[in-house]
């Protein structure tokens, strides 16, 4: 291959394969290119929901103390090599290219082989170990968990510790129906002698939690345990709270995420450093993670955006994210009525994703579809919808354009719904 566009048309094959989940293919390709996730420092993020914000308060505070520091996350919002970054700055194309280039005979040869051939994601995670270990030259990795984590791609990774965010219902067809089911699958990146952060306080997937940290000969550092946010207040502009564990405390600490699910996940960064700190002399001290907390961002995570009238951006794909969205919709925008526009992926279930949502002052609701081979029609959406008086639009654009005609100025529009519904408006409503 000789252009990053030609990189991407390659990539974009496999994504004929879908999700296939499983290690072999990918340590394979691992394997075939000299294992170059052996010679990287890593931090491993599962979990539900939290994932992403959880990656950047990590990525943060190790910028600011002038680390490399290397993120593997997804989906993308404005650019697919987004998907690979340094320090918030994605792999450039060149580079992009020639990892490509030196994964491409071993993912080919494995493509022929008994094993099949890997998926998209599969060969993004190596493209991306190569990256990390052989051109950027990362002082520290976080691999974002792609689902679930027993099967995916990322466990092929041995981190130096590990987060497990939270347990909720997503991904039922592929992770399982109950809590239980989906904590174990969560649960399997729990790797020998490596020790696991969670905020997740349901008895049911701690005791999983536990029984897999007991069999890893690891620690379980649990939230409300081990570590807790207190003191925790909401301004205009996200949270202050003070963070105690059983290793350290700081006090009066600020992020400018919206919502208090953001404080815990803040908090599961914070007990992951501390561990680093202290068993691996980290070089990132409180000045750092005080700076950098404060400048975490997050694009399409109650991304407030302040046009005419105001939108927020909330990527909650799921109850326990809409539950989430709710309260912090609540809790920072009291008194102002809100214009909802979801769309959402075929499997989802319209009645119970949207349900937490029928306590606000809904002023419209309105269901679209966006361009995506999963995306459920609007129509389809309606039908099951809970909120009164839902209204289907053929795109998201006429349901906006309508909505803007007739909101107060003190409304907000809030577009919910899948994170690739929220990266296509977030790309073209960008200010």
């Amino acid at each position: 291959m000789q252009t990053y566009e030609q990189a991407r048309e390659w990539i974009s094959e496999f994504t004929a394969f879908g999700m296939r989940p499983g290690l072999d293919r990918v340590r394979m390709m691992l394997e075939g290119i000299g294992n170059p996730e052996r010679r990287l420092k890593s931090i491993h993020v599962g979990g539900t929901n939290g994932k992403g914000s959880t990656v950047t308060f990590l990525k943060e505070p190790m910028k600011e103390a002038g680390l490399v520091c290397g993120t593997f996350t997804s989906p993308y919002v404005h650019e697919f090599r987004e998907r690979i970054a340094i320090n918030g700055d994605p792999i450039s194309e060149q580079d992009f290219l020639e990892s490509a280039n030196a994964v491409r005979p071993i993912a080919e040869n494995i493509a022929k082989s008994a094993f099949g051939s890997p998926t998209e994601f599969e060969v993004l995670t190596v493209i991306a170990a190569h990256y990390f270990a052989s051109k950027a030259f990362a002082d520290l990795v976080i691999w974002e968990v792609g689902l679930g984590g027993r099967l995916d791609s990322t466990n092929a990774v041995h981190p130096m510790v590990s987060i497990i965010t939270n347990v909720g219902h997503d991904h039922q067809a592929i992770l399982g129906d109950t809590i239980e089911e989906i904590a174990r699958e969560k649960a399997g990146i729990i790797k020998s002698g490596v020790p696991v952060v969670t905020c997740e306080t349901n008895p049911e997937a701690l005791s999983i939690f536990e029984e897999a940290a007991t069999d890893a000969r690891t620690r379980l550092y649990q939230m409300n345990r081990d570590f807790e946010v207190i003191n925790a207040q909401s301004n205009a502009h996200g949270w202050m709270f003070s963070f105690q564990s059983n290793l350290n405390h700081i006090s009066d600490l600020e992020i400018t995420m919206l919502g208090a699910h953001q404080t815990k996940n803040a908090a599961a960064a914070l007990m992951a450093f501390r561990y680093l700190v202290m068993y691996f002399a980290l070089p990132v001290d409180e000045e750092h993670i005080r700076t950098g907390l404060k400048k975490a961002t997050w694009i399409g995570r109650l991304d407030y955006r302040k046009t005419k009238p105001p939108l927020l951006l909330d990527g909650a794909h799921n109850k326990e994210g809409m539950e989430s969205l709710a309260e912090a919709l609540e809790e920072h925008f009291t008194g102002r009525r809100f214009h909802f526009i979801v769309g959402m992926t075929k499997e989802k279930d319209p009645d119970l994703l949207l349900d937490p949502l029928k306590r606000l002052s809904i002023a419209s609701a309105s269901m679209v579809t966006f361009d995506f081979y999963r995306a459920a029609k609007a129509e389809d959406i309606t039908e099951k919808s809970p909120i009164p008086e839902t209204k289907a639009y053929s795109s998201w654009k006429e349901a906006w354009e309508t909505i803007k005609q007739k909101a107060d100025t003190d409304d907000i529009v809030v577009f919910a719904g899948s994170l690739y519904f929220i990266s296509e408006v977030a790309n073209f409503i960008k200010s």
